[in-house]
């Protein structure tokens, strides 16, 4: 017998999505903040990578944050705040 799993009601970019997003709220809403992906990818518990390609999406879909590409030295930095 083989062993069944069920399918999920959520992919798990959407999962990543909603957890960054979350910390991403949490941190901002204080004022803005400013941070290079390798510096959180432990908190949040994702890669650099994951975190640089879900923020291009945030970018665009995230209606309660304001996200901004502010720089690049040797890493981008992004720049995010409540909208």
């Amino acid at each position: 017998m083989s062993a069944t799993t069920q399918p999920s009601t959520k992919s798990e970019t959407e999962t990543k999505t909603e957890r960054l997003q979350t910390y991403l709220r949490e941190r901002a809403a204080d004022g803005e903040m400013y941070f290079k992906s390798k510096f959180i990818s432990d908190e949040v518990g994702l890669s650099p990578k994951e975190i640089g390609a879900l923020m291009v999406k945030l970018r665009e879909s995230a209606t309660d944050l304001e996200i901004e590409k502010w720089s690049y030295t040797s890493a981008t930095t992004w720049r995010v705040e409540l909208a």
